[in-house]
């Protein structure tokens, strides 16, 4: 977050507000100089909040920020373009979490744009007896498989990751990474 900037203007010199009678008193003068210093920050980000709040002219370091209060975690590796998505897009990314849809453009977001497939094991029951076990036995699986650029390069755990955030707690997951395309 942002501190202290030496040297920084105020786009409002305390000074300048009072009257007349006070601006030859050398100590006032002084003294509302440093209150110019210290508030000349507070000042200037009040003036652009709008930019601050905009995630695509946000200063870097408000981009983590801003992430926190839309409920997306883009990786701190990730280059700031990408965390200007992440953070911009998160909305429309909320709706469609949990879904097959969903998952696919994280991962494009988190890869920059690689290919990915995705297939589930599919399938739904229901059970009208209240109280019945849980129809079926097997659990729902999810295979991804990707085809990043340099499958080398890629933070596999981080995949891992997201791709558990992304799907129903009950779903299973595998990730396949792909060099040669997706099949």
């Amino acid at each position: 977050m942002r501190t202290d900037v030496p040297g920084l203007p105020s786009p409002h010199p305390l000074l300048d507000l009072l009257p007349a009678v006070y601006l030859e008193h050398d100590f006032l003068a002084r003294f509302l100089a440093a209150l110019d210093e210290v508030l000349a920050p507070v000042l200037l980000s009040m003036d652009n909040l709008p930019a601050h709040l905009d995630p695509r002219t946000a200063p870097e370091d408000f981009l983590d920020w801003l992430a926190g209060w839309v409920a997306v975690a883009p990786h701190e590796d990730s280059p700031a373009d990408r965390r200007r998505a992440a953070v911009l897009g998160a909305v429309d990314r909320h709706r469609s979490r949990g879904t097959l849809h969903g998952l696919a453009e994280a991962l494009r977001l988190e890869t920059g744009g690689a290919p990915v497939a995705i297939a589930e094991s599919g399938g739904t029951v229901w059970s009208p007896t209240p109280g019945a076990p849980l129809p079926g036995t097997r659990r729902p699986w999810v295979t991804v498989r990707l085809a990043p650029p340099d499958p080398e390069r890629v933070n596999r755990a981080r995949l891992e990751e997201l791709i558990a955030a992304e799907l129903p707690a009950h779903v299973g997951f595998t990730l396949e990474l792909t060099p040669g395309g997706v099949r």
